[in-house]
């Protein structure tokens, strides 16, 4: 199995640097190099570097291209200005979510413009294979995957915009949540977006692939005297957790909504026609089946993925979709599923692996950062 996984640019770095390698997406991933809640810890108080490498990076050119793009997603992009970055899903005709995505609107140093799609790793040649016959009606657009020429960085964490800004030629301090801009790093081109996965400020970086180790040893050595750590899979998701972060495959699947999953907010359901869109406004209109809850087990023991979410009488009423310690919290936390009826309760029980324990329900998000002082 190890033969067919696929090897960031950064493989090589990871490896001397000791991380424990993991197959994750059709990667072999680092999942953590000294322990998951030490570089938890350092995301929320200085910064952690993440390879996301393995995330797909989709290229649109051509004219149209938004128009393509307004069709598959949730959200309109023929709106989106040059240097803005949206949110957005993919969806089947049933209002199933294929895959949530960012779309930003850029132009090259000639000033081509394009647009980049990041899209989440498992379901990259999905999604290819989704839209590739779409594009018969937009013969001027192309498609092209950029995942194999080029890596992609997550610097996230308090400190991350102090460090970066002496390592770029654009300020990326100007750059506002949701912006994006090309630049260079040492004479080499790089697209930076102020946006991220674990709930701190910070940006990701799309580098060549050539130039990956070079920009990241720059990184490390930069912000080696604010704290700077390598970081992986496993700080990646407790911090996403923190933060209440939906994760495809967890959260969102072909058979949920956005709707369902509380994204309401990343559709545009009015004047605006995508694929999906009368399935999810019939759902927005009559109210979902379902809600996404945040909840609080009593106790140590975390509540995983699958566990059976019950009333106080004992009644299953839905599942945990994701869960686990909170470092920063210092107590379990879960994310579930509970039909709608249900999720204005003031007490739930969690099946942990045989052992009901109480739960409180709690708003979402179960962390968030401290106001951004830019």
């Amino acid at each position: 199995m190890t033969d067919s996984l696929q090897f960031t640019p950064l493989d090589t770095w990871h490896r001397q640097a000791g991380a424990k390698m993991v197959p994750f997406a059709g990667y072999e991933m680092p999942i953590q190099y000294s322990s998951i809640v030490t570089e938890h810890h350092a995301c929320r108080n200085s910064a952690a570097l993440f390879d996301v490498s393995h995330m797909g990076r989709l290229r649109f050119d051509g004219d149209g291209s938004e128009l393509l793009l307004d069709r598959l997603l949730t959200r309109r992009v023929s709106d989106l200005k040059l240097g803005r970055v949206r949110y957005g899903l993919i969806c089947n005709d049933e209002g199933g979510i294929l895959d949530d995505v960012l779309v930003s609107n850029l132009e090259t140093p000639s000033q081509r413009r394009f647009h980049l799609m990041v899209v989440n790793a498992s379901n990259r040649q999905k999604i290819i294979d989704w839209i590739t016959p779409i594009l018969d009606d937009f013969p001027t657009v192309t498609m092209s995957d950029r995942t194999p020429l080029t890596a992609m960085i997550a610097v996230q964490g308090p400190k991350a915009i102090d460090v970066c800004k002496r390592l770029f030629k654009f300020d990326p301090s100007r750059l506002k949540y949701y912006q994006a801009a090309i630049t260079d790093q040492f004479a080499k081109p790089a697209i930076i977006s102020r946006t991220g996965y674990t709930g701190e400020d910070g940006f990701e970086l799309v580098v060549r692939a050539e130039e990956a180790t070079r920009v990241w040893e720059n990184l490390m050595l930069v912000g080696r005297d604010e704290g700077f750590v390598a970081a992986g899979l496993g700080a990646r998701d407790t911090l996403r957790m923190e933060a209440a972060m939906p994760l495809y495959g967890h959260e969102l699947n072909e058979t949920i909504d956005p709707i369902t999953a509380g994204l309401s907010f990343a559709c545009t359901l009015e004047n605006h026609s995508f694929i999906g869109e009368e399935a999810i406004r019939k759902v927005a209109a009559d109210g979902p089946a379902q809600v996404r809850i945040g909840l609080l087990p009593e106790g140590k023991r975390p509540a995983r993925e699958g566990s059976d979410v019950l009333t106080a009488e004992g009644q299953k009423i839905g599942t945990v979709t994701s869960g686990g310690p909170s470092p920063t919290l210092g107590h379990p936390i879960a994310m579930a599923y509970v039909d709608a009826q249900h999720a204005a309760l003031s007490n739930y029980q969690i099946d942990i692996r045989g052992k009901v324990v109480a739960a409180k329900p709690t708003a979402l998000p179960f962390y968030r950062r401290p106001a951004a002082a830019s």
